[in-house]
């Protein structure tokens, strides 16, 4: 996707000091790495701003993108990603019913034919049980794997489909999206799995993200960006997105 960086930044800022620049991102724009269209780091570059990717986030997903002005603030705030210290939280559109109010998958990954990202295991040997999808280590294939853990609360449910507040534990690439794929509710738009229709766009969206900042008073980014209208569209009619999100916001803040 082509895109001027004058104009994305300015619609797509959430916060930003002069340490960092957290943006909006709509899907179909990649953070960095692009190999065959525009990307955010090259486009601000050729526009004369140097900006360092934070962390990543798939281009088909939309949401919270955090890029740093300079290096000293990129390795305080990369580390806490290395570390799982910071905090995420994502909103997914999913097939189907059926998923448990919370859940948790523990499912190990690793990397197939064609670079692409599967489950360690077996379709087949993946057992879930009071709400916890996991294999036993003697079913894991005889390949390198990723210890993955992904938490996904469930927020709203249609006749159809199913909105979930989810925290990836890990940070693994297509984590969120394999997960529940191979659970058996892929995400809606998915060009990876989801195989029923055609979308415009993936229904996943970075919502939240909160991290230490020491540079600002009080020390703690919190970043918080609400879905643009295409992300609630398979949820007819559409929901009161205000008191949803609040809803929202309570269950993933809660306790189990």
């Amino acid at each position: 996707m082509e895109f001027e960086w004058a104009e994305l930044r300015n619609s797509c800022v959430v916060e930003e000091d002069a340490a960092v620049l957290a943006l909006n991102k709509p899907a179909g724009i990649s953070v960095t790495g692009e190999r065959h269209d525009s990307d955010i780091v090259e486009v601000a570059a050729a526009a004369g701003e140097t900006l360092y990717p934070v962390h990543r986030i798939d281009k088909v997903t939309s949401g919270l993108v955090l890029l740093a002005k300079d290096l000293g603030a990129h390795g305080q705030l990369t580390r806490q990603f290395n570390k799982q210290t910071a905090e995420k939280a994502y909103l997914a559109i999913v097939e189907s019913t059926g998923l448990p109010d919370r859940g948790v998958i523990e499912l190990p990954l690793s990397v197939g034919r064609k670079n692409r990202v599967r489950i360690a295991a077996p379709r087949e040997c993946i057992r879930e049980r009071a709400g916890r999808w996991f294999v036993d280590d003697a079913d894991l294939l005889a390949t390198k794997n990723y210890p993955s853990t992904t938490q996904f609360t469930t927020v709203l449910r249609t006749d159809t489909h199913t909105l979930l507040a989810v925290r990836p534990i890990t940070g693994r690439r297509h984590q969120i999206r394999v997960h529940l794929a191979w659970i058996g509710h892929p995400i809606v738009g998915d060009p990876l799995f989801d195989k029923s229709t055609q979308h415009p766009r993936t229904h996943l969206h970075s919502w939240q993200l909160t991290l230490s900042a020491p540079w600002r008073t009080p020390p703690t980014l919190t970043l918080q960006a609400p879905p643009t209208p295409d992300f609630w569209h398979p949820l007819q009619p559409p929901p009161a997105l205000d008191a949803l999100l609040a809803h929202a916001d309570q269950l993933i803040h809660t306790p189990e």
